[in-house]
């Protein structure tokens, strides 16, 4: 568990922005270790082609070079490069007498009569072929690879010691300009690489967001059933999500199926008994007729919710909201002509309640029936959007109003605040429970009207 907790907490959400950043860092490491084996690869050559270069001239060196009969070095090498005639080029040779019985000294003509150090052959010695190679500080400052070798010129033992010496630093210097131009297309080919892997991926999960658009047809009610056509990867989860939605209704309709049985079972023995309340004394009819009543209001109130519950968890509705509120405020008007109704259509605009037609008109319409009882002169209602998903519906009056602990009390279930107005009492509680099952929120405040301010928070459909 706390390694996938630890997962989930280093890798994005998304699972396109999961895919792409793991192949791209893939792409960039698989271009790192790549580059790393060129510029190895290509080092290693550029400094074995330059030893290679050293051995070469020096060959040729010692086959241009022989003594005279009194021992003395002569000899003109020429080994090809120009870069040996061009003084302080970094590129040098030389020939030094090894022995006693040899002399003289032959230089090239860009080490200008000049020399460059040698190192102690107890510190370098040389090899199994009688050759050494070390480094040495440059005429200009450079750095020089120095392959040095001694030979036996004749049968007198006349032994001279042979020099050739070249620039390190341009090695090393081609060798930085190689990586960096390695560099600059490895950069180029990977973003190459990155924004491929983007398309690739992008293209290969658009089907997923057929299956996002699939859903979101049938959450607002403009479609039944998932589409099909789906690549093979997907196609069974299309196919479950069709059966689940099928489960789904035959869900609804066996609970409306019950629903309805309820009530008319329930209607009967109700009636029965307001029936029965006629035949009794005033005061005990007016009783029983009174429970009676309120027994229908609550059965019919919680069997509404159970119709709201199965709905709820299977499909989705689409109801114009401007349509259902001034439908409400015309019969408010009616109702109370005493009351000023305010309504502002052009505020609404085209809001959408994702949620079922009966429901709307109840909530708002208990809010305007109790806003009815107390109101002095004005009604307000209004809607208006909260954001992509939500919607508001407010109704204010200017009446009396309630206090913070009345507006905890009006929001419990069934609680009245007068029990000498008329009605069941389940008006604010309804409100809340039809609310609530649709995700929302009922909000009690004071309006500027100076009465009470009911706000309820619903889905909108986009």
């Amino acid at each position: 568990m706390a390694g996938a907790r630890m997962e989930t907490r280093l890798l994005p959400r998304s699972l396109t922005a999961r895919v792409i950043l793991l192949t791209s860092l893939w792409a960039v490491a698989a271009l790192f270790v790549v580059g790393a084996l060129i510029s190895t690869l290509y080092e290693r050559t550029a400094r074995q082609g330059f030893e290679n270069l050293l051995g070469a001239q020096l060959y040729n060196l010692v086959n241009a070079v022989s003594v005279d009969e009194s021992g003395r070095l002569r000899g003109n090498p020429d080994l090809g490069d120009l870069r040996y005639a061009r003084p302080l080029s970094g590129w040098y040779w030389e020939v030094l007498p090894a022995t006693d019985n040899t002399s003289g000294r032959l230089t090239s003509a860009s080490l200008v009569l000049l020399t460059v150090p040698q190192a102690p052959v107890s510190e370098v010695p040389f090899d199994q072929m009688y050759r050494r190679t070390y480094e040495e500080p440059g005429l200009n400052g450079e750095t020089l690879a120095v392959l040095e070798t001694e030979v036996v010129l004749d049968s007198e033992n006349h032994t001279a010691r042979f020099r050739v010496m070249g620039s390190l630093s341009s090695v090393l210097d081609e060798i930085r300009d190689f990586d960096h131009t390695l560099l600059l297309y490895l950069g180029a080919v990977g973003l190459g690489t990155v924004l491929v892997n983007v398309v690739v991926i992008l293209v290969a999960l658009r089907p997923l967001g057929r299956v996002r658009g699939s859903l979101a047809a049938i959450r607002e009610g403009r479609a039944e059933r998932l589409e099909t056509g789906f690549p093979v990867e997907i196609e069974p989860l299309a196919v479950e999500m069709n059966a689940l939605i099928d489960n789904n209704r035959r869900i609804v309709e066996r609970s409306r199926t019950q629903v309805g049985n309820l009530a008319h079972s329930l209607k009967t023995p109700i009636a029965i008994l307001t029936n029965e309340a006629a035949s009794l004394d005033a005061e005990k009819g007016r009783v029983v007729s009174e429970q009676a009543e309120r027994m229908r209001s609550q059965v019919q109130h919680y069997l509404d919710r159970a119709r709201m519950a199965a709905q709820s968890q299977s499909i989705v509705f689409r109801t114009p909201v401007r349509e259902v509120l001034e439908r409400l405020a015309r019969v408010i008007a009616k109702l109370n002509p005493r009351l000023d109704v305010e309504f502002d259509g052009l505020e609404t605009g085209d809001l959408i309640f994702a949620g079922e037609r009966q429901d709307l008109e109840e909530a708002v319409g208990n809010l305007l029936d109790n806003a009815g009882k107390w109101a002095g002169s004005r009604i307000r209602l209004s809607c208006r959007a909260e954001g992509p998903d939500r919607l508001s519906v407010a109704v204010e009056d200017d009446g009396p109003g309630l206090s913070t602990e009345e507006i905890r009390e009006a929001l419990k279930r069934g609680r009245r605040l007068d029990e000498a107005t008329p009605g069941s009492g389940l008006g604010l509680s309804i409100v809340r429970d039809i609310v609530g099952e649709y995700r929302g929120a009922l909000q009690l405040g004071r309006s500027d009207l100076g009465g009470l301010s009911a706000k309820v928070f619903l889905p909108r459909m986009r």
